[in-house]
């Protein structure tokens, strides 16, 4: 059926369906526009099957959901696909990719517990920033590697929420600090004590205690092994899944403000 354009006589014809425009969608399986609308990610490429990316951005929420104008990664996402990179046996590797203001403690100890207990080679790469429980994160890989203008903020364990105010309160978070203490020095070369002191240390952060250490100090401190990006953080995995994993963590080095 046409009609006629009484303007110009131009014909604008019905366009039938499966015809004329395609869709912006057209090329992209209903899969990957899931995974790319609820996890921010696209499936795994197929050019390079070996290695599973794992993205962590916004604010790592646990178990009260954020606001919807919030940015976040959602623990019960992450696990279920550490999960299945673990068990699958096309991925070789896994790089994860942080840029997150932190967020909840449990979450994030649990992502990191997840990542530093796989059999397959990891690397992480902070860009932007990992701060607070992102630090865990952060040192859970195999390698480490930070972005020079990144930053890790380091402070003690915050609580929000309702506070009794009895000594069990105090003793709580206490232990919940040093849960997160001994995970970081325990997968990092930074000494208890530096952190600690980093961890402390007042005058530094506005309206807070604690230090914002940026990626040269971060690797001068021991905390991450090389400041670089993805392409040494690929060329890492790579000789790592190709089994060699002599490749010793970059030496201290001097210079690097701390933010």
């Amino acid at each position: 059926m046409n009609y006629m354009n009484g303007s110009n006589g131009a014909k604008n014809e019905e366009v039938t369906p499966q015809e004329g425009n395609p869709s912006t969608n057209e090329n992209m399986p209903p899969t990957t526009m899931g995974a790319l609308k609820e996890l921010g990610q696209t499936a795994v490429p197929t050019g390079e099957p070996d290695i599973f990316c794992i993205t962590i951005i916004g604010q790592i929420e646990g178990h009260i959901v954020m606001p919807p104008q919030n940015k976040t990664t959602k623990y019960e996402h992450i696990i279920p696909q550490l999960v299945a990179a673990e068990q699958n046996k096309n991925i070789k590797g896994l790089l994860i990719i942080l840029n997150t203001v932190g967020g909840d403690v449990e979450a994030g100890l649990a992502i990191a517990e997840m990542i530093s207990s796989l059999s397959k080679p990891t690397v992480t790469v902070v860009i932007g920033g990992g701060h607070s429980i992102g630090v865990p994160i952060a040192v859970s890989s195999t390698y480490s590697i930070i972005a020079e203008s990144a930053t890790m903020t380091i402070h003690p364990i915050r609580m929000n929420g309702l506070v009794i105010g009895v000594p069990q309160t105090f003793e709580y978070m206490e232990k919940m600090q040093e849960r997160v203490v001994k995970f970081v020095t325990s997968h990092s070369r930074i000494s208890e004590e530096k952190f600690r002191d980093l961890m402390f240390k007042t005058g530094e952060l506005n309206r807070d205690i604690g230090t914002a250490v940026g990626g040269l100090d971060a690797v001068k401190y021991g905390l991450m092994d090389e400041v670089g990006g993805i392409g040494a953080a690929l060329a890492h995995l790579n000789r790592m899944i190709g089994g060699d994993f002599s490749a010793a963590p970059t030496a201290a080095i001097s210079g690097g403000l701390t933010q």
